[in-house]
């Protein structure tokens, strides 16, 4: 199986609006030659004030820090050739059981609003798994259809597409114009090893973070170093906690090995939360990295051999950032782009996918 690639003079320099943009993941995968390369950004709204100062450090184009659903109502949308995005998914999220009359669910409206207003032909929206199984997939596609937008849905993995993670999203896509997709969802560039597959297999944590040097420094107060690659300050306790969970070990471990430093809580929960206080295999693309993981106990995050959570270079590179990429904000800000970002490598699998849809509206116009 192989991918079909299009000469960048068939098509290039497409303009992309990206809503919700966070760091700009999705941008980086469509923009940068590394990735998928022929397009520009001409606007980035976020109303995350560090994500777009990060955003506007990487990407010609207009930055903005607004809520999108407001900065509708005065501005005026530019030209697009494609709108791309992930409206905010905690209102979709199994993490979130107060699911009714969260205000998050509808921010996709003003995203469709936009892509219609923008001209562009075509729009992709990223989400969670779970709003493949919700009801509002179906307004979604209803919504678009009332500004001429065909749609379609499906479930990827990342790992699928090159990123050293296991991560399952949502892709909408919407078309108008002749600009039906020749496939979708792209065909996968990398392979489960436990399929037979001629594929490349899944990139794993060791492809992604080996090479990097054990950290010496200890982050202090707010502000974060430029490489990223810094460690925690943690507690005695807490060392002599990671030390003796086993490689590929979790928080079962941690009580089957020293109750004495177990938390009760844990205790008294004799099932679930396999993930929490465990460590990434090497030998595995890595869990899905969320905003918080320098905090073990919050999933899978420690080291696969030393004795601490990954660092945020680590968790970068797990999403797909390469070390040039600039960052901009607090620790825990920069945590929370990392974690929220959509992998640059699932987003170059689509920008092949858009380029090949104006080939097609190129030879019908």
């Amino acid at each position: 199986m192989t991918e079909t690639r299009i000469n960048s003079d068939n098509v290039s320099s497409l303009r992309v609006i990206d809503l919700f943009c966070g760091a700009g993941g999705m941008s980086l995968g469509l923009i940068d030659e590394r990735f998928c390369g022929g397009f520009k950004s001409v606007l980035a709204i976020d109303n995350d004030k560090a994500a777009i100062q990060t955003h506007a450090a990487n990407f010609s184009g207009e930055s903005v820090c607004a809520n999108v659903e407001e900065w509708i109502q005065t501005h005026e949308i530019p030209e697009a050739d494609i709108v791309i995005g992930g409206p905010p998914c905690q209102g979709f999220s199994l993490l979130n059981r107060q699911r009714k009359g969260d205000e998050r669910r509808a921010l996709w409206e003003p995203f469709i609003e936009i892509a219609h207003c923008s001209n562009a032909p075509i729009f992709v929206m990223e989400n969670v798994a779970e709003l493949f199984r919700s009801p509002e997939l179906q307004e979604i596609c209803k919504k678009a259809a009332q500004y001429g937008f065909e749609t379609d849905a499906c479930v990827v993995n990342t790992a699928d597409y090159g990123a050293p993670q296991k991560r399952m999203r949502t892709i909408v896509l919407g078309w108008r114009q002749n600009a039906q997709p020749p496939v979708f969802p792209p065909l996968p560039t990398h392979a489960d090893p436990k399929k037979s597959s001629n594929l490349p297999i899944w990139r794993t944590v060791r492809d992604a973070i080996a090479d990097l040097p054990e950290p010496t420094e200890t982050e202090i107060g707010g502000s974060a170093p430029l490489d990223l690659h810094i460690k925690r300050n943690p507690t005695a306790k807490s060392v002599a906690r990671y030390k003796v969970v086993p490689p590929g070990g979790n928080r079962f471990d941690l009580q089957k090995n020293a109750p004495d430093l177990t938390p009760a809580c844990w205790i008294k929960k004799k099932s679930g939360g396999t993930d929490l206080f465990g460590r990434l295999w090497w030998d595995r693309p890595s869990v899905t990295i969320r905003t918080e993981f320098f905090k073990p106990e919050k999933g899978r995050y420690l080291h696969p051999e030393q004795h601490r959570p990954i660092t945020h270079r680590e968790a970068a590179r797990l999403m797909g950032f390469p070390d040039d990429f600039k960052f901009v904000g607090s620790k825990t800000e920069i945590a929370r782009q990392i974690g929220n970002a959509v992998p640059p490598a699932l987003a170059s699998a689509l920008g092949r996918m858009i380029r090949e849809m104006y080939v097609q509206l190129k030879k019908s116009a």
